[in-house]
């Protein structure tokens, strides 16, 4: 069906000449499609497919009691090119006849500057077509608000409507109410604006920011606090959506605020007015976050019609300084220690006003950890210090520390990685880029490597102000290696760790199989074309035996600066964090941050030429009659391993964000044990609740046949998909997956433990069946005290726990964890060592 104006379009008529309104129906078939697409991708269990995850909700208001059901992927999927829908913030419903419906519909997934392929400014320029409008990346939490088949207004957060007790059904009842007082001081209800939105088959697209209800980064104080609509979305299964004019019209007309729009007619004036506005990370006088540029693209634009798109740029500066302050201000009222790495001159003076600040008025450290007074504790210190957000942030260019500012050579550069990050890859940009050598520790052959690597680094500093350590440096024994023999070497250099953050292992994972597999056999020891069936086996050994950067010990406190890096980005992202740090600490060795086409020159550059100057076998552990390299990857070719257990592996992340948020809130006394195993890092890296041992076989030996032969069939499933793609096995194929429920954690002096629910995909109600745990209860080990405390030992004080209750007489906790929140878990097999 072709455009035409909507059915409500004679309500939003001004004197001047508006853009044509765009306008389809929905087409029941192609919401069918897509929504059969959608359950069938809950379905999906292989790790190299993606899934979604489903989860319905009923609408209060709605008369004939609808539901909507919500769509969400991995974030880290959106990146794929074969999911259903791209749509960040689905839900459907189904109308009076029974058929499927878009009920609400966000943006396509959009991407910072040099973020994915597509967005790095080269394929930007030759793809899209103006006009670009540009409007400001506003800081609150995004609202939808959309109309049901019964003209009932639905408002929701990204994936929620609010109707579960969770962290966005505050979110979104904050929307509905700053809806209802909007809509009340223009003479308007609620059923007004549904019966418009429908007749658009559209669903608004705003920012809920309000300082009253939660501080982000920006201020927005009662003057400015509001809905601010920044877009109209059609709903469909393609993107369409208003143009900017049309939606600051609508804005107007329903008493929301108008999000600032600037439209610039060539890609050549929005990169110079982008790159102008980053220098200072203001505009118009206001802090502001970044852009949000909405455009039309073409992925071939001779033979392809374009299409609405978007992509971002985000200014990485005063707003990382801002959070450091916040995170640095939590920890100083928690009595947490301060950790940062970045801007240390400023924040050191920063969390010295914010001390004195405290200590005079305990109420603020109460609000503060409520997150309100974040804002103005830290203008009052800027006010105090005389200076705005961007001067804090360059405060060390001007001022140095340490002598820092005089350093102008001798730095090395000192990946923390494993196999896949783009380390090499970095290394090389940076020498093209800037001049710094690169000293590759698999070029190295023969004994005693690591010294002669050290040596070799040296001797790279004689001839270039800097050098890459090009190894992956994983584990602390080798970077106290590295560190102690430089000191003892060479006293003025400084090491600067460039820290490949794990924190999402699994998206990692997916990003370095997809570079390794591509590169082939262009590398010294990891040959993925000729030898696949070892490759996941090394990957995975570096894997597990990464040991993250800890700054609060050593050998990693003896790094002299420290730059955070995401693997799962683009390398040419990566090589700018590396330059933008190198000039804000050393501006004496970075004296100008270079163009950004000089940066996406030397990326491109990097990245098409590296060839390996030498190949090493790639040899079983133990064997030493290899005489081209003893560097050893590959574990000796063992017989199956057997079954140790069965566990329900669930995301670190979101299990430690739960930890961390439950004993923020308790008192000292009650969170003490939690802050000695964060202190002393006795905290899981990994958690998992165990189904069934194999030591448990004799006493359930029908639910272990029934485990061994579904890991037996995945096993099989997980050999024939290799097969057919001629790619590696998937070492730990998953079985399944089931929600787990976090209920309550349970501690004493000893151990600390999560009592946990397991309950069936998308039926909250009921506890799983499926998966049956053997032990009394289900629970996850969080820490224990020391290595003499074993995690098994979880059941017993768990079993303590059920007979005694929680006393101080019998020194055990137990806290309930707000909202009882739902996590994702992944069944999977684990063998035996």
């Amino acid at each position: 069906m072709g455009d035409v104006q909507p059915k409500s379009a004679q309500t939003v008529t001004e004197a001047r000449v508006l853009p044509k309104t765009p306008y389809k129906d929905q087409d029941p078939r192609e919401i069918a499609a897509l929504v059969h697409a959608l359950d069938e991708a809950v379905k999906l269990k292989k790790r190299s497919q993606f899934s979604a995850k489903k989860s319905r909700f009923s609408v209060k208001d709605s008369p004939q009691g609808i539901h909507v059901d919500s769509w969400k992927f991995n974030d880290w999927d959106y990146k794929r090119r074969d999911l259903p829908t791209y749509a960040r913030g689905l839900f459907t419903s189904k109308n009076k006849y029974g058929e499927h419906e878009i009920a609400v519909r966000g943006y396509d997934k959009f991407f910072n500057t040099n973020e994915v392929r597509e967005t790095e400014w080269g394929n930007i320029e030759e793809r899209t077509r103006g006009p670009y409008e540009l409007t400001l990346k506003e800081n609150g939490c995004i609202i939808f608000i959309s109309a049901l088949a019964d003209d009932t207004l639905v408002v929701c957060s990204k994936h929620s409507t609010g109707a579960r007790e969770d962290v966005e059904l505050s979110h979104s009842s904050a929307g509905e109410k700053r809806i209802e007082s909007q809509l009340a001081k223009i003479g308007k209800t609620k059923e007004d604006l549904a019966r418009d939105l429908r007749a658009r088959n559209a669903t608004a697209v705003a920012e809920l920011c309000d300082d009253e209800f939660e501080e982000h980064i920006l201020a927005y104080g009662p003057d400015k606090a509001g809905l601010y609509l920044h877009g109209i979305n059609l709903n469909l299964p393609e993107f369409r959506t208003y143009p900017s004019e049309l939606v600051q019209d609508f804005a107007r007309h329903w008493g929301f605020h108008e999000t600032e729009l600037k439209v610039i007619d060539t890609i050549a004036e929005v990169r110079q007015f982008l790159e102008s506005v980053a220098e200072t990370g203001a505009h118009d006088g206001r802090d502001v976050e970044g852009f949000v540029i909405r455009c039309q693209m073409s992925p071939k634009p001779d033979s392809i019609p374009y299409s609405d798109w978007f992509f971002k740029y985000k200014f990485e500066e005063p707003y990382l300084m801002y959070r450091q302050w916040r995170e640095c201000t939590k920890a100083l009222i928690s009595g947490k220690p301060a950790r940062y790495k970045k801007h240390i001159a400023i924040t050191e003076q920063y969390l010295l006003y914010a001390r004195k600040r405290i200590a005079a008025d305990p109420k603020l450290a109460r609000d503060y950890n409520k997150n309100h007074g974040i804002i103005q504790l830290r203008n009052e210190f800027l006010e105090f210090k005389n200076l705005n957000g961007s001067d804090a942030a360059n405060f060390e260019l001007q001022h140095g520390r340490g002598g820092d500012a005089e350093v102008t050579k001798d730095v090395i550069l000192v990946p923390i990685a494993t196999i896949g990050c783009g380390k090499t890859t970095i290394a090389a940009a940076l020498g093209k880029l800037l001049g710094y050598g690169h000293i590759q520790n698999d070029n190295i052959t023969g004994t005693k490597r690591p010294p002669r690597f050290t040596r070799m680094l040296l001797d790279e500093l004689e001839t270039h102000p800097a050098v890459i350590a090009d190894r992956n440096n994983a584990q602390r024994h080798e970077r106290k290696q590295l560190l102690q023999d430089v000191k003892q070497l060479h006293l003025s250099a400084k090491l600067v760790a460039l820290n490949f953050v794990h924190d999402d292992i699994s998206a990692i994972r997916k990003v370095a199989h997809e570079r390794v597999f591509a590169r082939g056999d262009n590398h010294q020891t990891i040959h993925a074309k000729s030898e696949s069936g070892k490759v996941i086996g090394i990957m995975e050994g570096f894997l597990g035996r990464y040991e993250p950067l800890d700054l609060s010990r050593a050998p990693d406190e003896g790094f002299d600066s420290v730059v955070d890096l995401d693997p799962t980005d683009g390398s040419r992202v990566n090589v700018e964090k590396i330059v933008r740090h190198l000039h804000q600490v050393y501006p004496g060795l970075v004296k100008e941050i270079p163009s950004a086409e000089a940066m996406d020159a030397a990326t491109e550059a990097a990245i098409g030429s590296y060839t390996p100057a030498i190949r090493h076998s790639v040899v079983d552990r133990g064997k030493a009659t290899q005489k081209s390299s003893h560097l050893v990857l590959q574990p000796k070719a063992v017989k199956k391993k057997p079954l140790e257990y069965i566990a329900v592996h669930v995301n670190a992340k979101s299990i430690t964000a739960q930890l961390q948020r439950t004993f923020d809130k308790l008192s000292p006394e009650k969170s003490r044990f939690y802050m000695q195993l964060q202190q002393t890092r006795r905290i899981q890296p990994a958690f998992h609740v165990t189904l069934m041992h194999r030591m448990a076989a004799k006493e359930h030996p029908e639910l272990w046949a029934r485990y061994l032969k579904l890991q037996t069939d995945a096993e099989a499933a997980a050999a024939d998909e290799a097969e057919k793609v001629s790619g590696p096995v998937d070492p730990t194929p998953e079985l399944g997956q089931v929600d787990v429920q976090l209920e309550r954690v349970v501690y004493d002096g000893r151990l600390m433990a999560l009592v946990v629910r397991l309950v069936d995909k998308d039926n909250s109600d009921n506890t799983s069946e499926k998966w049956t745990c053997v032990n009394k209860i289900s629970h996850i080990t969080v820490g224990t005290r020391d290595s003499n405390v074993k995690p098994k030992e979880s059941n017993d004080l768990l079993a303590r726990w059920l007979r005694e209750g929680s006393t101080d007489a019998n020194g055990i906790y137990d806290v309930v964890i707000d909202g009882k929140p739902l996590l994702a878990g992944s069944v999977q097999g684990v063998l035996s060592r």
